[in-house]
């Protein structure tokens, strides 16, 4: 249940979640990493419709990062396997009036995932509900330099003058252009970092580390996040 505590007392606008833990939840019950991945997919849907039902803005999922590459051919298949297979399952969110959008590197990605993810962009793209943001194959390293590179090629344009570069218009290039920045991050698994996952959006979020595995993460787990969060005072560097 949330609570109304001393604090910001407001609900988070934005909240990132990095989804740690599928693999050990796999382990712990003697099965394949890949099980936990699909139990991971189910949390992922569960997790949404309960951002929803809160009254939650914005939400970004970290599904797969640039070092994710790095795994076994046989996990990283399953992966995009599986990306493949739920975002027919995200489309269905089209009755509850809820936007996708993706961020990260889409050149290593295969035709008909790209293909699904442009779909849902646009069979979503006028719902007015919460907006969900699936990162894959992205990292906060790449994101930064993506936009580095694009203020880099405008001012060679001559279309932008670099005393004209501020933060405000750096944040343009990013990939989560339009999307306020994130309020809340949480991560789950018991690991406290934040392994590259929105570097430049997250700058004044809270952090909140929890030891629950993503598989096993609920409605009260979500809670216990938000509540915290609302029991916080936020400074923004003021020194009140």
């Amino acid at each position: 249940m949330l609570k109304k505590e001393a604090g910001s007392a407001e609900l988070p606008q934005h909240i990132a979640f990095i989804m740690d833990g599928n693999g050990r939840w796999a382990r712990k019950r003697g099965l394949p990493r890949t099980a936990g991945h699909r139990e991971g997919a189910r949390t992922l849907r569960r997790i949404i419709r309960d951002l929803d039902s809160m009254g939650i803005k914005f939400a970004t999922f970290y599904a797969f990062s640039t070092e994710n590459w790095k795994r076994s051919d046989e996990e990283v298949s399953t992966l995009m396997r599986l990306f493949e297979e739920n975002l027919d399952d995200l489309v269905n969110y089209e009755n509850e009036n809820i936007r996708l959008r993706f961020i990260g590197g889409r050149e290593r990605l295969s035709d008909t995932l790209r293909k699904k993810m442009l779909d849902a962009e646009e069979k979503s793209k006028s719902h007015t509900g919460m907006t969900v943001i699936l990162a894959i194959n992205y990292g906060g390293r790449d994101d930064i330099v993506r936009a580095a590179k694009r203020s880099a090629e405008l001012i060679s344009e001559g279309s932008l003058r670099p005393d004209d570069l501020t933060e405000e218009r750096f944040e343009s290039f990013l990939q989560t252009d339009g999307v306020p920045p994130v309020d809340l991050m949480v991560r789950t698994g018991g690991e406290i970092r934040i392994s590259n996952f929105l570097i430049w959006q997250i700058s004044y979020a809270e952090l909140y580390f929890t030891d629950t595995l993503w598989c096993d993460f609920s409605k009260k787990d979500l809670e216990a996040a938000v509540n915290e969060f609302m029991s916080r005072s936020r400074r923004y560097g003021d020194a009140r």
